[in-house]
């Protein structure tokens, strides 16, 4: 039997090739359809899994938000899963999924838990320009290229931590970011993030630091636009350096990975001296070292503007040095 730690070196390594595990459930009938769909969440934020115990509920609270447990020793809130996307459980709220994201401890009642099932990111595309809802980032064809594939939902926990629990989000304002970033003139910070209220959190701290900025939707993207750059900026007899001074990626991202962007920069010559800095709700001493492993310069939580800014300041710093 695997200990902990070799499933998370395992796994770590998945993160490596651009592959991931997803931890599949259900949440119970849809409401126009009444079809049990899947859902999925990125095994390496879930800390564990275990029979729904006793809730206590909180005065006053949010009405998906069905109070706290207390899970070995610590108080964590419990969000009810199927109420915040709009399903009803045939089978009760039977399973709670505790989650780590941004240094944050969360849990998840959901109606069951079926399976894991590694995938690359590449069979996961993006849900935004489709006819998904706010409340996901991705579909992912748990199956490959097949036509009839199975489909799953990735949910976009950032978007309902912020919609359930607010109070969690810090205010992001020129007193927490610190004065005006000044970067070389022409230059920008490039930015690859799939989830649209970590870009509205990215957007507001850039904008607070006056620091110009290039935002995409996914490590795929925010590749092919480093490579418009380099093409664009060599026709000028300059280096995509001269415009892009730093690059922010998120790690889960549909197509292309924040770990395979990473290495794809710092192992191409075109893009030699351009920092990059992983901006992630996956958080932890492993995840934090395999981000060193790829060659990134920092790691900043999400979302954590004073460290957002004091990070990108001091790396900017040392590559300007």
């Amino acid at each position: 039997m695997k200990t902990a730690q070799q499933e998370i070196e395992e796994r770590t390594k998945l993160a490596g090739n651009n592959q991931f595990e997803l931890l599949l459930f259900r949440l119970g009938q849809s409401r126009n359809t009444s079809q049990r769909e899947l859902y999925g969440i990125n095994v390496f934020k879930v800390r564990e899994v275990l029979v729904l115990p006793h809730i206590t509920e909180l005065a006053n609270s949010h009405e998906h938000l069905m109070g706290v447990a207390n899970i070995r020793g610590q108080i964590i809130p419990v969000i009810d899963l199927p109420g915040v996307t709009g399903c009803t459980p045939t089978k009760g709220r039977t399973i709670l999924m505790v989650t780590e994201y941004g240094r944050t401890v969360q849990a998840f009642a959901v109606e069951e838990v079926n399976e894991i099932i590694r995938l690359d990111w590449s069979q996961v595309l993006p849900a935004e320009g489709s006819s998904a809802g706010a409340l996901i980032t991705s579909i992912a064809r748990l199956d490959g290229a097949k036509a009839d594939s199975r489909l799953a939902q990735v949910l976009d926990v950032e978007q309902i931590l912020k919609n359930v629990m607010p109070a969690s989000v810090q205010e992001i304002n020129r007193e927490a970011v610190g004065p005006e970033l000044e970067l070389p003139a022409g230059s920008c910070i490039l930015v690859a993030d799939d989830s649209a209220v970590a870009r509205s959190v990215i957007e507001l701290g850039l904008q607070a630091m006056g620091t110009p900025y290039i935002m995409t939707k996914t490590g795929k993207e925010a590749w092919e636009k480093l490579q418009d750059i380099h093409r664009d900026m060599k026709a000028e007899g300059k280096t995509a350096r001269d415009r892009v001074a730093l690059v922010l990626t998120d790690l889960e991202m549909p197509e292309m990975d924040g770990f395979t962007l990473t290495r794809n920069v710092k192992n191409d010559a075109r893009f030699a001296g351009i920092p990059v800095v992983i901006h992630s709700s996956l958080t932890g001493a492993t995840n934090e070292n395999h981000v060193r492993s790829v060659g990134a310069d920092a790691y900043v939580a999400k979302f954590m503007p004073r460290e957002f800014a004091a990070t990108i300041r001091r790396v900017l710093e040392k590559a300007s040095a």
